[in-house]
C-alpha cells in the first residue's frame, strides 16, 4: 500500500510515497520494505546514515543506486548459508543488527527486507523485547505489519530471544 501526500512548493507540487510497510520505530529509526523509485524522495528526505537489510538477495539495483548517490551505508545482513528466503533469522543476524541500530552514529536509520514483514518484524520485535514491551503489544505490531502472512516461528523466535546477549554500549539511544 502507498499512499500520497502532495506537499505545496510555491507552483509545483510533489507528491511523496511511502514505501511497503513503512513505519516509524524509534526518534530517526524507521523501518520498511524494499523502496522504489517512487518512493526515493520521500526516503532522501529522511536523511538515512545506514540501512541495515535482512533480505538474503541483494537490495535491486536502483535501490543500490538511491544508497549511493545519497552516501547511505548498506549493511546487508540477510545473506544465508541455505538461500532459502523463507528460512526464519538467525540470532546471529539480530545480534549483528542490533550493533548497528544501538550505534548512534548510525542514525537516522531504516531496517529493511524485500517486504517489510517478516525479517523486519522479527528483528523490531526484538528490540522492543529489549525496550521491554510486553509481549502483546510486540505481538500486535507484528501482526499489523505482517497482515494476514503471520508466522508463528517468528513469534516464537521474538518470545524465546534472549536478551541478556545484546552489548548495549556505553551511550545508548536515548529510547533505549
Amino acid at each position: 500500500m502507498q499512499s500520497g501526500s502532495g506537499i505545496s512548493m510555491g507552483r509545483t507540487a510533489y507528491q511523496h510515497y511511502i514505501p511497503p510497510n513503512f513505519g516509524y520505530v524509534e526518534n530517526d529509526l524507521y523501518r520498511c520494505g524494499q523502496p522504489n523509485e517512487l518512493n526515493f524522495p520521500f526516503m532522501e528526505k529522511l536523511g538515512l546514515r545506514c540501512i541495515v537489510w535482512l533480505a538474503p538477495e541483494e537490495p535491486n539495483q536502483n535501490v543500490m543506486n538511491f544508497v549511493d548517490d545519497q552516501e547511505i551505508q548498506l549493511h546487508h545482513l540477510g545473506v544465508l548459508e541455505s538461500g532459502n528466503a523463507s528460512d526464519p533469522i538467525t540470532e546471529d543476524m539480530i545480534l549483528e543488527a542490533f550493533n548497528l541500530i544501538l550505534d548512534k552514529r548510525n542514525h537516522p536509520m531504516a531496517i529493511m527486507c524485500n517486504i517489510g514483514r517478516h525479517r523486519t518484524g522479527t528483528v523490531v520485535g526484538c528490540l522492543r523485547k529489549l525496550q521491554r514491551w510486553n509481549l502483546a503489544s510486540i505481538f500486535e505490531e507484528y501482526r499489523r505489519f505482517a497482515g494476514p502472512k503471520v508466522r508463528l516461528l517468528n513469534e516464537q523466535f521474538i518470545e524465546l530471544f534472549d536478551t541478556d546477549l545484546v552489548r548495549i554500549p556505553v551511550d545508548p539511544p536515548e529510547w533505549l
